[in-house]
């Protein structure tokens, strides 16, 4: 179970600005603490420990970074070309012997340690060679160049990898360029998953009248997916206080996280205010955005364990984007990644937004090339909180700032790609 924090929560039931509502998060949240130690290829996606310290030199030894003919550079002129004898070849792992004298050089390919006496590669296309006579014409290269230097990569004990690091496909190969077989990463966070509605059904069951597809546990469990998280799916829950109370309980036993949508707005059928203040410290924000206003924070506690419950607005497009907004920074801080600003892009609107300052708004869209250069976006049809549809067809969240008003055409916006977010 993760480590919870002593930072006091913001008092509930206030208009919240986003950035107060995601620095209250930040600050109360402390991350997981196990550590184990896996294969290599299966690190995927994981959270490194602890730095990772090269072993190596990375070159190993100082190599050629391009095919052409090794030499000691100073025997080019300034003024008249370098002519070189060239007494063999030199191939990438298989290291040349002997001695290149002056007046002589050496073929090598890319990556061949560089022999003794040598200290330059030219390219074999700025060279000419007539029989083993290469000619190097004034000018084309400086001495030193096209020799990568061992350890100018990586000298040995320097870190590759910081903790905090989530490990992407680069990472991995390059610690396997190290010859390092396993790493130490945090445990996988836990986190289980729930929606509360007595109008949901699962799909596929025979949907009553009056009832709706549970949509929101389909869209959050693969956002989840996309974070590598432990998912525990505790299904739907009936909106009804006992049932709600041992769902929670059974989630805080197993779980690090509680990620619910649905039953945290102040309707009559909303049971979770007063079960929650019974088991934890949750606070119920308010927050000043659309979608996604009605949001909940805070400890839960049962059995001796604890978890952090973060629990959605239940409109399918609110869920989404109050996930992505609060919960994806705050779970990927518990799991002990090291924050990073999620790129923002900006793309100029194809057409006039209608905003009201004192909210963040985000909006559906889909980026694409603008002609004659740059990027612009367009809204994906209407933008109610329970449109799912438009949140299928966007690429991207518009973000219109807390303090911002209307937009024209043509105007730049914020944009949060998807292909960066989920």
């Amino acid at each position: 179970m993760s480590e919870l924090g002593p930072s006091p929560l913001v008092a509930g039931d206030l208009n919240l600005s986003v950035d107060a509502a995601r620095a209250a998060i930040a600050a109360a949240l402390r991350p997981v603490q196990e550590v184990e130690t896996i294969p290599l290829m299966q690190a995927l996606g994981r959270v490194l420990a602890a730095d990772l310290a090269s072993p190596i030199a990375v070159p190993a030894h100082d190599n050629s970074a391009m095919d052409g003919y090794a030499f000691d550079g100073a025997a080019l002129q300034a003024n008249a070309p370098a002519v070189f004898d060239c007494i063999g070849t030199a191939y990438a792992g298989a290291p040349w012997a002997g001695t290149v004298a002056a007046g002589q050089c050496l073929r090598i390919m890319t990556g061949a340690v560089m022999p003794a006496g040598c200290d330059t590669v030219v390219p074999q296309e700025l060279s000419q060679a007539t029989g083993n006579r290469i000619t190097v014409q004034p000018g084309v290269l400086r001495a030193g160049e096209n020799r990568r230097k061992r350890g100018e990569d990586l000298a040995v004990g320097q870190p590759a990898l910081r903790a905090g690091r989530v490990l992407r496909p680069a990472d991995l190969g390059l610690v396997a360029s190290l010859g390092i077989a396993s790493v130490t990463v945090r445990r996988r966070l836990r986190v289980a998953l729930f929606s509360t509605g007595d109008e949901l059904r699962a799909p596929g069951a025979p949907l009553d009248a009056g009832c709706i597809y549970d949509s929101n546990r389909a869209s959050l469990m693969a956002a989840l997916q996309r974070l590598g998280v432990e998912i525990i799916d505790l299904g739907l829950v009936r909106d009804d206080p006992a049932a709600l109370q041992a769902t929670l309980e059974s989630a805080v036993t197993q779980a690090d996280v509680v990620l619910t949508s649905g039953g945290v707005s102040v309707g009559e059928a909303d049971h979770t205010r007063a079960l929650l203040a019974r088991m934890g410290e949750v606070a119920f924000w308010k927050v000043a955005m659309r979608p996604g206003r009605p949001f909940a924070f805070g400890p839960l506690h049962a059995a001796g364990r604890s978890s952090w419950l973060f629990a959605l607005p239940g409109n399918p497009v609110a869920a989404l984007v109050a996930y992505y907004v609060f919960a994806r920074d705050g779970l990927l801080q518990l799991a002990g990644a090291t924050p990073e600003p999620l790129p923002v892009l900006q793309a100029r609107s194809t057409a006039a937004l209608r905003k009201r300052p004192g909210r963040t708004e985000f909006q559906r869209g889909r980026v694409s090339p603008a002609p004659g250069g740059g990027w612009q976006v367009a809204i994906t049809g209407a933008q109610g909180a329970g449109i799912l549809r438009s949140m299928s067809e966007a690429n991207a969240l518009v973000v219109l700032g807390h303090d911002q008003g209307s937009v024209a055409a043509g105007e730049p916006v914020d944009v949060w790609l998807f292909d960066g977010l989920v």
